[in-house]
């Protein structure tokens, strides 16, 4: 027995300690930490280990406090330890607030423990949350308070890129946590924390709401000051950037594909040629203006690539030609509509910027004469524009730099000779109550000329013009042949009397209508070039109507009136500089400042030396208006008087400049005879030929440096202030010719047509009911503007976009309702598509044309787009009519 219970294994009894206890105790610990229990270091880990974290969840502050100081335990202490979520202590012990709420003052004088023995406060989980996102959350507002005050990041953000604050407010602010919000604010704006996303939110929706308003200010604005519908503006809840153009893109909108797309139906518009009448009543004649809307533009676009490329050249040019003639008809019919000629100058622009750009149709385009074509409608609807805004400062001309008195205090005690002192004083007694107001205080705006009201020189039924003597029939314009732009011949005094409410308009309120029209044509993207050429024009205009009505008016020609003329012309000129328009747009007024100059020194020329260096200054002006000045100068009281000397000079020098211009105009004369002999000599086109070429003329120097001035506009290293307008005809005369219209020019490279401005007035900056009424005087261009290039974007990409609604108007009527809204069509109403005949449709054409209603005071229609329509008719009594309508 002994022998057999030797041979069994002995079985050890001894209870293994627990190392993972649910509820662990300081006694229970310590009896365990102990030298005589006799666990392993790695067993005193774990144990130590499992402890600290039930510590940390239940709150246990006993238990904590004794790790912490227990010597047995501390080298087995592990403040950065994470589990499986990746939460550390302190996240651990942060979640338990609010299970039990009697044991959360405990809890957290655990956290401040934890934190006093170093552990990190700003250890993210694997979500990226840290301790003060689980406090923001879960913990009173005095522990978020120490959190921060230890140590802890407010800006440090999860995963979702939240912050504590974030976490806290949402789309609305937690219930019952608006302390703890305030305190993690107050923390971010210590450290330049400027608000929050709900804040960031209303702070843009404040904004958005700001520029609404404005929005909405400087549309009322415009439509008061210029005449226009609201409806332009299109919908309401709409923004339009007033700054900027909303359709920047990247440089590398340059792309080929971009301009010239692929040979495919995805890039055109299908049709049928007997279809084109209805496609131009409704995509033209009928169709709404509004802004920056270019459907019409991308809708022949596409129909002309169709044509092109899956048709034939008949097509195209059908298509081309009658596109034209709808448009000319649309702007004549509505000469007086700014919305219209502005829109239509838009689409042209972008049409014949599409077309140029691409390369499938730029050879057939070239040799049918399309270009030429498009960019003549363009060049009477700019025409149309200059006319308006001619007629409308034309009405505060006089009144606004001529009679205007900037000091009419200090001219007040001039007394003229040969004027009767009593009649002075009667005089003066009644023009005092009509004295215009000080600078800073602006009269309310003229009233906006309404729609039909004829110009003071116009007369109610204008004859037509008849045919130059050098314009052939069937030549189309070009850019190297410049534009011919004629106009009906206007008397010297154009602007006629003024009412007396116009004596108290000033030179404020004339700039104030040309920051409005500035303004709607940035607005509606018209290429910063036209504009330019636009105002050039325009100041030419007024330059050459102030030169003749000073000179013939003897009023003012006096030295106190050439000191308040000059005055008031310098605030046109800084307009322009405020403007941001090139310098030489003003250079139009030298001649007239030239003039007010001589009036204000030829008193004062008392030896011959004096008169020979002062004629050497003045360039601008020829020795026949020198001596109409001289001649009818009104002088004052005691001013002195030019010596006989002097006088006799300039005498022969009239003399001599008539012989001058009597040899001008004799080879004038001869080059014309010359030109008419040569194009007798020719030989005859040949007949069978579809269309007609003609070799344009070489260019002259000045259209070749006009051209590289244009140019120049788009060049992003050269200053804008470089840009000079084409020089105008040398007057040989008394008179300036105010009916000349400057040559106009369009950009080289065809990409350049669909450029964009992308600055805006600084005189719009702002409220609107100081823009319009503020001193314009006041706004001074800076160095750097002076010398920076000019501002504009290729928005290539947005001016292709075609939405699904162009369909409706290719489709026409009928078949509206199926793209975009419900259209109500009579069957019974309904026209019958004409067939396509030539001889059908020149009836019809040359009977519209017969009973159009032109507008005055502009270029008429051109002879060119008769070619391709018209060629049955060519000796009939329709095209006689069709022919008179060439450049007044």
């Amino acid at each position: 027995m002994a022998s057999s219970s030797s041979l069994l294994p002995q079985v050890s009894i001894t209870v293994e300690p627990d190392l993972q206890p649910i509820y662990p105790t300081p006694t229970q610990l310590s009896h365990l930490l102990s030298p005589n229990v006799g666990l392993s270091p790695s067993q005193k880990a774990d144990l130590v280990s499992h402890c600290l974290t039930r510590a940390c969840v239940f709150g246990d502050f006993s238990l904590l406090s004794y790790l912490l100081s227990e010597p047995q335990a501390q080298p087995h202490i592990d403040l950065g330890k994470q589990d499986e979520d990746g939460l550390g202590l302190l996240s651990v012990t942060i979640l338990g607030f609010g299970s039990e709420s009697e044991r959360d003052v405990e809890r957290e004088e655990c956290v401040r423990l934890l934190i006093a023995e170093g552990t990190d406060v700003n250890q993210p989980d694997h979500a990226g949350w840290g301790a003060l996102h689980h406090a923001a959350l879960l913990a009173p507002p005095t522990l978020v308070s120490h959190l921060l005050t230890r140590g802890s990041s407010p800006f440090a953000v999860t995963r979702r890129n939240l912050t504590a604050l974030d976490i806290v407010t949402a789309h609305s602010p937690l219930p019952g946590r608006e302390d703890v919000r305030v305190l993690l604010e107050e923390a971010m704006r210590e450290k330049g924390w400027t608000g929050g996303r709900m804040e960031e939110r209303r702070r843009l929706q404040e904004k958005q709401k700001q520029r609404m308003q404005t929005q909405r200010a400087l549309q009322d604005q415009l439509t008061s000051t210029l005449g226009i519908e609201f409806r332009w503006w299109g919908d309401s809840d709409s923004e339009i950037d007033l700054n900027e153009v909303s359709d920047i893109e990247d440089e590398d909108s340059e792309i080929l594909d971009v301009f010239t797309p692929s040979p495919d139906y995805t890039s055109m518009l299908v049709f049928s040629p007997h279809a084109l009448p209805n496609i131009f009543q409704s995509l033209i004649i009928d169709f709404r203006p509004a802004l920056r809307n270019t459907e019409p533009a991308n809708a022949l676009y596409m129909l002309a690539r169709f044509a092109c490329l899956k048709c034939g050249e008949d097509w195209l040019d059908d298509l081309i030609t009658g596109a034209t003639d709808a448009i000319e008809d649309t702007f004549f019919n509505h000469g007086d509509d700014l919305t219209c000629l502005v829109f239509w100058l838009y689409n042209l622009t972008v049409w014949l910027h599409l077309m140029r750009c691409d390369e499938a149709l730029k050879e057939t385009c070239e040799m049918l004469g399309s270009f030429s074509l498009i960019e003549e409608i363009l060049n009477s609807v700019f025409v149309f524009i200059i006319r308006f805004a001619e007629r409308r400062i034309d009405q505060m001309l006089d009144a606004a730099l001529l009679d205007y008195t900037p000091l009419s205090s200090e001219f007040d005690a001039v007394q003229f000779e040969s004027e009767w002192s009593f009649l002075r004083s009667f005089g003066a007694g009644k023009k005092k109550p009509a004295l215009p107001p000080a600078i800073n205080t602006l009269p309310p705006a003229s009233p906006i000329m309404k729609s039909g009201t004829s110009t003071p020189n116009a007369s109610s039924t204008p004859a037509r013009p008849t045919t130059p003597p050098n314009t052939a029939a069937g030549k189309f314009a070009s850019l190297r042949n410049p534009f011919g732009r004629g106009r009906p011949p206007t008397s010297v005094s154009l602007g006629g009397s003024l009412s007396d409410a116009s004596s108290m308009t000033s030179p404020q309120e004339m700039t104030s209508f040309m920051t409005a029209l500035q303004t709607f044509l940035r607005l509606a993207n018209v290429n910063p070039a036209l504009t330019t050429q636009l105002w050039s024009q325009v100041m030419y205009w007024a330059a050459c109507e102030m030169f003749n009505r000073v000179l013939t008016r003897k009023k003012y020609l006096c030295r106190s009136r050439a000191v308040q003329i000059s005055m008031n012309i310098s605030v046109v000129e800084e307009w322009i500089d405020s403007m941001d328009l090139p310098k030489g747009v003003g250079a139009h007024f030298a001649p007239v400042k030239d003039l007010l100059s001589w009036l204000q020194c030829l008193s004062s020329i008392n030896e011959f030396s004096n008169l020979i260096a002062t004629i050497q200054t003045m360039r601008h002006i020829n020795p026949l208006q020198m001596r109409r000045a001289v001649r009818d100068y009104k002088y004052e009281v005691n001013e002195g008087r030019m010596t006989e000397e002097c006088v006799q000079y300039l005498a022969q020098l009239q003399k001599d400049w008539e012989r001058h211009r009597v040899k001008l105009g004799v080879e004038a004369l001869r080059k014309e005879i010359n030109e008419r002999e040569r194009d007798d000599s020719s030989p005859p086109l040949n007949s069978n030929s579809s269309f007609v070429e003609s070799i344009p003329p070489s260019p002259n120097p000045d259209e070749i440096r006009a051209q590289r001035s244009i140019d120049s506009l788009f060049d992003r290293v050269s200053e804008k202030s470089s840009w000079e307008p084409p020089s105008p005809p040398e007057a040989l005369g008394e008179l300036l010719d105010s009916r000349h219209m400057l040559p106009l020019f369009l950009p080289s490279d065809p990409r350049f047509l669909g450029a964009v401005p992308v600055k805006q007035n600084p005189s719009y900056q702002g409220s609107h009911h100081t823009s319009m009424s503020s001193n314009v005087g006041s706004h001074k261009r800076s160095g750097s503007r002076v010398r920076a290039a000019m501002s504009w974007k290729l928005p290539s990409r947005k001016l292709r976009e075609v939405e699904i609604r162009t369909l409706q108007w290719i489709d026409g009527a009928p078949s509206a309702a199926r793209w975009y809204r419900s259209i109500e069509v009579d069957d019974e109403d309904e026209e019958k598509p004409p067939s396509y005949s030539l001889g059908d449709s020149d009836t019809e054409v040359g009977q519209l044309r017969a009973t159009t209603h032109f507008t005055p005071l502009t270029r008429s229609r051109s002879v060119a787009r008769s070619r391709g329509r018209m060629n049955s008719t060519a000796g009939s009594p329709l095209a006689e009519v069709s022919h008179s309508r060439i450049p007044s």
